[in-house]
């Protein structure tokens, strides 16, 4: 019996194959992003009381109130942007859960989506299932800028969605002011809609502004605004997430939810609403990866890898074309096999493969793993 892929052309991702050779090899992993180290236990605590206090059924569809009005409120105070706990802000299975139902609302048939690239993993493919076109901009290394002309150019009739990741995975690099103002000009009197992957957003460093969609006023109202607790909170195996849109966008997102997941696991929804009380849990952020950023490049600053420090999220890209013109697959495995390190190759989340003979390395590790992967860096 034949049955035809929808994705024929999707293996097994980068991060599994990495991640699996790191642990054949007993490599430190710094390839996917999770930490090494554990989660506030305060938090830990307040999911148990939740279980142990009742909250084992569904949650409603849109998420735990309590958890919608803490999300509300943060939104207020970090961005002086109001969305209504009711019916702008829905909790999902992780981020990821939120892009793919994002998607599946809205793409059809032949509808284009312009994606920058080097981007994460799930937004083609979920262009493609829904039968969408991704439309792929490259961004310019080794800043990894956008080129404004060049979306303006490729915004056609057919284009349905615009696809931003600020902070950016996996390259570090931040969206300024400026570049939120250009996505706002060239999605204006349209209907675009763009879907911003902010899940980095308390991972920004050296005094700059993280700057949301929600920051900007036409723009927020054809934005789509997608964030993690499992990111922020140290628990990626939690997988609960949330997006914020204006009420018109987001009831037709709730048609998709609901006969897709519903509800999303609801103690810990509790767990993390009581946890939110205090917001020096997620404004901390920054200080605390910043922290881990500098030991990290200040521990390899005299190696032979050159860097940029990232700007944001919990990457570092490093740069060893000082060392070798390996293809960066291949010196990303022998790093690992030869080594001892594994990292990620940018090179698979590019346009065509383009090859700019970089590295990702997550440094969301204890203090002794960043030292022990410094000397390994060091060595070569």
């Amino acid at each position: 019996m034949y049955h035809k892929s929808k994705l024929p052309n999707v293996g097994t991702t980068i991060f599994s194959i990495m991640s699996r050779l790191a642990k054949q090899h007993n490599a430190i992993n710094l390839s996917q992003g999770f930490p090494d180290f554990g989660s506030d236990q305060n938090l830990i605590n307040l999911v148990s009381k939740a279980m142990n206090s009742g909250y084992n059924q569904y949650a409603p569809m849109h998420g735990n109130i309590e958890l919608r009005k803490a999300i509300s409120k943060k939104m207020e105070t970090l961005y002086n942007s109001s969305y209504h706990p009711e019916d702008e802000i829905t909790v999902t299975a992780g981020a990821t859960q939120a892009i793919s139902t994002i998607l599946s609302t809205f793409i059809e048939q032949d509808d284009e989506v312009i994606i920058f690239k080097p981007a994460y993993d799930s937004y083609e493919p979920g262009v493609r299932l829904n039968g969408g076109k991704p439309v792929a901009i490259q961004l310019q290394a080794p800043d990894f800028s956008v080129n404004w002309k060049t979306v303006k150019q490729k915004v056609n009739d057919l284009t349905k969605m615009i696809i931003i990741n600020t902070p950016h995975n996996p390259s570090g690099m931040v969206f300024s002011e400026n570049d939120m103002l250009q996505l706002q000009d060239i999605t204006r009197d349209t209907n675009i809609i763009v879907l911003s992957d902010e899940v980095y957003e308390h991972m920004i460093y050296d005094g700059l502004k993280h700057q949301s969609a929600c920051l900007f006023p036409d723009l927020k109202s054809r934005s789509f605004v997608v964030a993690s607790f499992c990111k922020t909170f140290h628990n990626t195996g939690w997988r609960i997430g949330y997006c914020c849109a204006p009420k018109a966008l987001m009831a037709l997102f709730m048609q998709v939810h609901q006969f897709s997941v519903f509800c999303v696991h609801h103690p810990t929804q509790k767990g993390i609403a009581d946890y939110m009380q205090e917001p020096k849990h997620y404004l901390g952020l920054a200080e605390f990866y910043q922290n881990k950023r500098d030991l990290f490049l200040n521990l390899i600053k005299h190696s032979r890898f050159t860097f940029k420090p990232s700007s944001g999220t919990y990457f570092q890209v490093l740069d060893y074309s000082n060392i070798t013109s390996e293809y960066d697959l291949d010196y990303a495995k022998r790093l690992t096999v030869e080594s001892g390190l594994a990292s990620i190759p940018l090179s698979v989340f590019n346009e065509n493969n383009l090859d700019n003979k970089v590295l990702r390395f997550c440094f969301a590790k204890k203090d002794d793993t960043l030292k022990r992967a410094a000397d390994i860096l060091n060595r070569i």
